[in-house]
């Protein structure tokens, strides 16, 4: 994999975490929303909403800060070879 690849990974990584942070967030204020709900059903769905939007944006994050660190450490790792030589 060459330089030009890892930096489109990072960079599409860097984009996946902030849509992540959105949903996480967006996640947050549905459940928040919970509160000015009348009957169960419109309680469930909110609770539903929100774990599914916080799940999938914490997952995304996760994710994110993953490749980010794999790609940077063999990055590393490729420009202290370099350097040894």
């Amino acid at each position: 994999m060459d330089s030009i690849e890892k930096k489109g990974r990072i960079k599409a990584a860097h984009i996946n975490n902030a849509l992540g942070v959105f949903l996480l967030v967006f996640g947050i204020v549905i459940l928040f929303a919970m509160l000015y709900t009348d009957t169960f059903v419109e309680h469930m769905t909110d609770l539903v909403a929100g774990l599914l939007l916080m799940s999938i944006g914490g997952g995304m994050i996760w994710k994110a800060k993953r490749t980010i660190k794999k790609l940077k450490t063999t990055s590393n790792e490729i420009i202290d070879v370099s350097n040894e030589e």
